[in-house]
Order: C-alpha cells, then sequence, then structure tokens
C-alpha cells in the first residue's frame, strides 16, 4: 500500500477490496486497531490540532474519503488512487463480517436512528451477527460508564465497532480505545445517517464531482456552514502550495 502526506496527515492509497482485507484480518486475529475515513475536514482538524495530527497519523488505515484526497492522491504520484467513502465501506465490510462469522457492534447517533440502521441492516444482512448496538448520550462520559462500555463490547465478542460519533469525536475515541476494545473500530461519521434513511446522500455525479460539500451544506446549512467556510478554502490554498513544491523537487 502507498501513502502520502497531505497538508499534514497520512493518507493511504487504498480501495474498498484492501480496506475489506485488511479489517477482516485483523478482526479475525482479534487485534485492537483502529480506521480513519478521511475528507478535507480531518486533515484541517489535524492542521489546527497537533494532538488530533498525530491521533490521525496513528490510525491503521487511513482512508480517502473526500474526492479532493483522491484528487490529492494522484497529484502527488499514485494515479491509481480511489475513493473509499465511509457510508459505501460500511456494507462493503458488513457482508464481509456476515461471510466470515465475525460480530459486529455499533457505538453512536441516537437511538432512533440506531433502531432504524439496524432493521434495515438485518434486512439486508440476514445472516450478520449483531452483537452490540449503543448510541452514547451527548456529554462526556465518567469514567465508570466508559469502563463499563468497554466491558459491554468485549462482552459481546464485537470484532468489527462501526462508529458514528463525527470528526473529530470518533477518532479522538478510538484512539483512545485501542488496546482497550479487542476489535476492529472504524470512524463512519455520518454513514449511520445516510444508511439509516435519516439523512439524504448527494447524487453520485456530485460525489464523483467532489460536490457532496456543497450538497450536505444545502442540505444542513445552519450546522455546516462554518465547517466548509472555514476548512475548504484553507485546504485548497495549502494544498496548491505542497502541489507545486512537490513538482518543483520532481522537476516536473
Amino acid at each position: 500500500m502507498t501513502s502520502r502526506v497531505i497538508v499534514g496527515i497520512r493518507v493511504d492509497g487504498t480501495s474498498y477490496q484492501h480496506a475489506a482485507r485488511r479489517v477482516i484480518s485483523w478482526a479475525r486475529a482479534g487485534e485492537s486497531r483502529y480506521v480513519a475515513v478521511a475528507t478535507v475536514n480531518n486533515v484541517m482538524e489535524a492542521y489546527d490540532s497537533p494532538e488530533f495530527r498525530r491521533i490521525m497519523n496513528e490510525a491503521d488505515l487511513v482512508t480517502p474519503d473526500g474526492m479532493p484526497l483522491v484528487w490529492g492522491l494522484r497529484l502527488l504520484g499514485i494515479p491509481g488512487a480511489t475513493r473509499v467513502y465511509g457510508p459505501d465501506l460500511t456494507p462493503v465490510l458488513l457482508r464481509a463480517a456476515e461471510e466470515n462469522g465475525l460480530p459486529v457492534g455499533f457505538y453512536g447517533a441516537t437511538p432512533e436512528v440506531l433502531a432504524l440502521l439496524l432493521a434495515r441492516l438485518r434486512h439486508r444482512f440476514p445472516q450478520i451477527r449483531i452483537n452490540y448496538a449503543y448510541a452514547p448520550p451527548f456529554r462526556p462520559l465518567a469514567a465508570e460508564e466508559d469502563a463499563s462500555i468497554v466491558g459491554e463490547i468485549e462482552r459481546a465478542g464485537v470484532r468489527i465497532l462501526f462508529v458514528g460519533l463525527s470528526t473529530p469525536k470518533q477518532e479522538r475515541w478510538m484512539a483512545a480505545h485501542r488496546g482497550r476494545i479487542p476489535a476492529v473500530m472504524i470512524g463512519v461519521g455520518a454513514a449511520f445517517d445516510f444508511l439509516a434513511g435519516v439523512k439524504p446522500q448527494a447524487p453520485r455525479w456530485m460525489q464523483r464531482s467532489g460536490l457532496e460539500w456543497l450538497f450536505r451544506l444545502a442540505t444542513e446549512p445552519r450546522r455546516l456552514w462554518r465547517r466548509y467556510l472555514k476548512h475548504n478554502p484553507r485546504f485548497a490554498w495549502l494544498f496548491a502550495k505542497q502541489v507545486l513544491a512537490f513538482r518543483l523537487s520532481s522537476g516536473l
């Protein structure tokens, strides 16, 4: 697997098939790992926070969820780079877990969204073993609460844990629990809402064109406008400088 550093964080030139093979291999061995599904938001949160940059760079796998990162990998010398998008990676991994008999779990969202999500997934994957699901409260957990959750996940025998807490909360949570939870943790963000059917996804043509952010901004302006206004222009400027430096150093 080839990787590149984009504005300070490592992004891996992976694919759905490659990511699934890695996750299943780790899960079958009962290893404690975490996978970050990265967008421009991850990159810029990491740019602004050395602590979060460390968390992103210490992830066992960082997939290019957003098209700007796919284009970034291609511009930095990985011409075959493809998108590995959280809402599409989730069913790929669920199918692989179903085929391998690996128990899965879900951590995040609200109780209502989680109930809808599980109902849809059990219909779509009738042999899937969903051994754990929990919608945590929207507040920091006390140490004893956290320890109880860790114990429940371990007793449930979960080998792949999907985490839907949004960035940067989910990556911080996974990093804090690597070595404590014997499962592969995958931060899939809004995938819970999309797969549950409670939020619309951008049309495929907008996703392929890198315009998914515009669709999401139009559907959730009050929640997302600050993120996109702050991060997108700065990312474009910083990455343009990085590409220019790369081309000059490569003699291109």
